[in-house]
């Protein structure tokens, strides 16, 4: 098959690279002129493990290219795929729409006879059906149909997810568009991945009311943990007590700051918008919102509160300010609401973060970057870890307890035990567990 993929950010980008390592000839499309040749020189924008290797291996095969005419990249397409941002719109939480509408009117003026266009944008309910109004309205007569394609991929782990997904959506309204995304992903009916096809609006509907429940799952037990603070429960033997019903599942339910990224925060602030213009309020979703701000601030206090209520002219060492690890993804992430905090109450913070500084360089002011999480702790007043990198699961705890001033370590990933962390001289505390 021969595929156009509009936008190389993080959708569009793994999007492209994975379906030509099926052996789809796929074309990937921006704007951007330095994008495009950075793209063509085999330097990945994004950091996502294993996919400057995936890239590079695809455009030897001959698979993969990287364009700024769209024109070229229809020519002879059997489907174009929209992967543009979605961000959330000031001032209202809406998904903004801007750049796929942009994407329908030129594909609109593009395409090169019958063309399946997709969606592989997060967009809102209704999003696709007004797609296929401005492709009609641009070019009357025009040989198309619109498919909704959700991605459902982990930063840090989106590869995996690609060639190995749980489950395909696939909202489509003809045989004709429907027999062509079977042949896209027909390369996955050997791994016997399940194809839920659907109509366009469950399609939109299960991105987001999926990405909602996950959210809430978070959310839900970093509720929880405050409870066991308060009443001596450990909220770990909770969260496998309950993971281990088959009905619950065990996986988000491992509490911390509150969750970030690329999705969950514009995902749920976008469904609690949508149910507000249907009337049909999503009174969860919009607690789970507010609720998981407030998880962030209440790390703040946690910090304070381990280093006696005050941080003035004392130096913080902060591991880790990427949303989650093996990305190099800042959006939303706790990093951007404790951190300008600590600053903010008189701190000197060091970061240190294996691929957080290229973005957080710009969202951290005033912050200073080291290599090694030692150095950044030496004569340090704490010692708060945010990102459970691997790098830090490993270090060793009596080391970094003698080089700080004052041996302190709030754990706000719940990595080390506490025992541990008293053994080697540290006052600790963490989430939802006693404190050492």
């Amino acid at each position: 098959m021969k595929l156009a993929m509009i936008g190389t950010g993080y959708v569009g980008l793994v999007s492209g690279v994975c379906f030509s390592d099926f052996g789809h000839a796929v074309t990937c499309v921006d704007k951007q002129a330095a994008k495009i040749t950075a793209l063509d020189a085999g330097q990945v924008p994004i950091y996502e493990p294993g996919l400057d290797d995936l890239l590079a291996r695809n455009v030897a095969a001959g698979r993969l290219s990287f364009t700024l005419d769209l024109a070229a990249a229809l020519k002879g397409a059997d489907a174009v795929f929209i992967g543009v941002g979605t961000p959330t719109r000031r001032g209202d939480g809406h998904a903004d729409l801007t750049y796929v509408y942009a994407a329908a009117r030129e594909i609109a003026h593009a395409m090169d006879g019958y063309t399946v266009v997709v969606t592989k944008s997060t967009v809102p309910v209704g999003t696709n059906r007004e797609v296929a109004r401005i492709i009609a309205e641009e070019v009357p007569g025009a040989q198309f149909d619109v498919v909704s394609n959700p991605e459902f991929l982990r930063e840090g782990a989106a590869i995996e997810d690609f060639m190995r997904p749980d489950r395909i959506v696939v909202g489509v309204e003809s045989e004709r568009a429907q027999e062509v995304m079977a042949e896209i992903y027909r390369p996955l009916s050997l791994r016997e991945a399940p194809i839920v096809w659907t109509g366009l609006e469950s399609a939109e509907m299960i991105k987001y009311a999926a990405n909602a429940f996950l959210a809430t799952k978070i959310t839900f037990i970093n509720e929880i943990a405050a409870l066991c603070e308060k009443t001596g429960a450990d909220v770990q033997a909770v969260a496998k007590g309950m993971g281990m019903d088959g009905r619950i599942g065990n996986k988000f339910l491992h509490a911390g700051p509150g969750y970030g990224g690329s999705c969950f925060p514009k995902d749920t602030s976008a469904l609690a918008r949508i149910g507000q213009e249907h009337a049909a309020p999503q009174r969860i979703v919009e607690t789970v919102i507010a609720v998981n701000e407030a998880t962030k601030r209440a790390m703040v206090d946690k910090v304070l509160d381990l280093c006696g209520d005050s941080v003035a002219g004392q130096k913080v060492a902060v591991l880790g300010v990427t949303f989650k690890p093996n990305t190099d993804d800042m959006r939303d992430a706790p990093a951007l609401t404790i951190v300008p905090a600590l600053i903010g109450r008189g701190a000197k913070v060091h970061v240190v973060d294996p691929q957080g500084q290229r973005e957080g360089a710009g969202l951290l002011p005033g912050v200073v970057w080291d290599d090694d999480p030692y150095e950044a702790a030496r004569d340090a007043a704490a010692v708060v870890l945010l990102t459970e990198w691997n790098e830090f699961r490993g270090l060793d705890l009596a080391r970094l307890a003698q080089v700080m001033a004052t041996p302190r370590l709030a754990d706000l990933r719940n990595v080390f035990s506490p025992e541990a962390a008293r053994e080697a001289g540290f006052a600790y505390v963490s989430v939802g567990r006693p404190s050492a």
